[in-house]
C-alpha cells in the first residue's frame, strides 16, 4: 500500500513538474529581477523550459514544482512567481529562514543594476544607480569604500583599466571627503599614463588631507608639486 502511494505521488510530481508553461506565464515572468541592490536574476525560456541566469551561470535549469514554483539547486531555494499586483519573485519559506520574507522585484525592461551598467561601460547610468543606493541606504555594503576599492583593484589586476577608473571615480563621488579614494583614482590614471588626471587626483587627495603621505610622496617624486 505504501509503495503504491509513493509511486503515485512520484508520478504526480513528475507529471506536474513537466507540464508546459503557459504563454501568459512566459510573457509575465521573462525578464530581470533585483536579487539585491547590485545584483540581478534573469529569467528566460528555452523550448518552453524556464532558465535562470545568476552569478555567472547563464544556463541554470530549475526543477518545476508546480505552475508557479521552481526549485533552483544552485541557490538551494524554491522560487515562487507572483503575478499580481506586480510580477515578482518570493522565496518559499524553509527552516533556514523561517519567518523571514524575501521578495525580488522585477526590473523594467532595459534597466540594469549599477554593476551591470559599469560592466557595459555606461558610467553615467552606473553612477546614478550607486547614488540611488546611497540615498536609500548609506550603509549598504554594495557602496562601501572597501567594496568599491577592492573591486577596482580586481579590475586593475585583470587589466580592465577603463572599468577600474570608472569604479574609482564613482568611489570619489560617493565619498568626496575621503582622501584615500583619490589616491586610488590617481594610481589608476598613472597606470594608463594619463598624467594630467593623475596629478589632479593626487592633488585633490592632498587638499583633503595635507598629511596624505602617499599623495605627497608621489607628487614630490615625479616633481608635480
Amino acid at each position: 500500500m505504501k509503495r503504491s502511494f509513493f509511486f503515485l505521488s512520484f508520478l504526480c510530481f513528475f507529471a506536474c513538474s513537466n507540464s508546459k508553461n503557459s504563454p501568459n506565464f512566459i510573457e509575465k515572468v521573462t525578464g530581470k529581477y533585483l536579487f539585491n541592490s547590485n545584483e540581478s536574476i534573469e529569467i528566460y525560456f528555452l523550448d518552453n523550459e524556464l532558465k535562470v541566469k545568476w552569478r555567472g551561470n547563464d544556463n541554470i535549469s530549475p526543477l518545476k514544482v508546480n505552475d508557479s514554483t521552481f526549485y533552483v539547486q544552485e541557490m538551494n531555494e524554491k522560487i515562487v512567481f507572483v503575478l499580481k499586483p506586480k510580477t515578482h519573485i518570493v522565496l518559499a519559506e524553509k527552516r533556514e529562514h523561517k519567518g523571514k520574507k524575501y521578495l525580488f522585484e522585477k526590473l523594467p525592461d532595459g534597466q540594469k543594476t549599477p554593476l551591470e551598467y559599469l560592466l557595459n561601460n555606461e558610467y553615467k547610468n552606473a553612477l546614478a544607480g550607486y547614488l540611488a543606493i546611497q540615498q536609500k541606504d548609506s550603509l549598504d555594503k554594495t557602496i562601501s569604500q572597501r567594496t568599491l576599492i577592492t573591486y577596482g583593484f580586481e579590475a586593475m589586476n585583470e587589466k580592465k583599466m577603463d572599468l577600474a577608473i570608472n569604479i574609482f571615480k564613482i568611489n570619489t563621488v560617493l565619498y568626496p571627503t575621503q582622501s584615500n579614494g583619490f589616491n586610488r583614482l590617481g594610481s589608476a590614471y598613472w597606470r594608463v599614463k594619463d598624467t594630467s588626471n593623475t596629478v589632479k587626483a593626487y592633488k585633490k587627495a592632498l587638499s583633503i588631507n595635507p598629511e596624505n603621505s602617499e599623495a605627497s610622496r608621489f607628487l614630490k617624486k615625479h616633481k608635480f608639486e
